[in-house]
């Protein structure tokens, strides 16, 4: 047994401990926001926030996180989370989803930066691009990202 607090409440899962959080949190508590794509963390399909860090839940074993707050998409963007709620109204506002598969991952990583990024501090979009490199859009909208990215930014200041 192992005990997850996901998205603000007390999970207990009977998982073996090595199995990644990315499978815990789909088959076992039917959180399907959260993507698989590499599988080798690589893509950033598969981002969530551990203690508010963002982690590639396809290679983090549930014994790891036992005990520590993750958060998954469904809670991002459920419309609680002011930095969530700034991050999808601008992923709206820039039209950047096109197939729409890496958007969970994109929109977990963005979180995660501007949720770190002092209020007053407008990031660069160097520094946009820095925190968003481990992402991968096969579509390509990376400049609609790092818009969407610039925009949330600015309504949070």
């Amino acid at each position: 047994m192992t005990s997850l607090h996901v998205n603000g409440r007390a999970q207990t899962l009977e998982v073996d401990p090595s199995t990644p959080v990315l499978w815990a949190l789909r088959d076992s508590l039917g959180l399907t926001g959260t993507k698989f794509g590499c599988g080798v963390a690589q893509c950033g399909a598969c981002t969530v926030h551990v203690d508010g860090q963002a982690v590639r839940s396809c290679i983090t074993p549930v014994s790891s996180v036992a005990g520590r707050a993750i958060t998954t998409i469904e809670a991002v963007t459920a419309g609680e989370d002011r930095v969530g709620r700034a991050v999808r109204d601008a992923w709206v506002k820039h039209d950047v989803a096109q197939c729409g598969y890496c958007q969970s991952g994109q929109i977990m990583s963005a979180t995660a930066f501007l949720k770190a990024l002092p209020r007053s501090q407008q990031p660069s979009a160097a520094d946009i691009d820095a925190a968003m490199a481990g992402n991968i859009c096969r579509c390509g909208t990376y400049a609609r990202i790092r818009a969407a990215v610039a925009d949330a930014a600015r309504a949070l200041a």
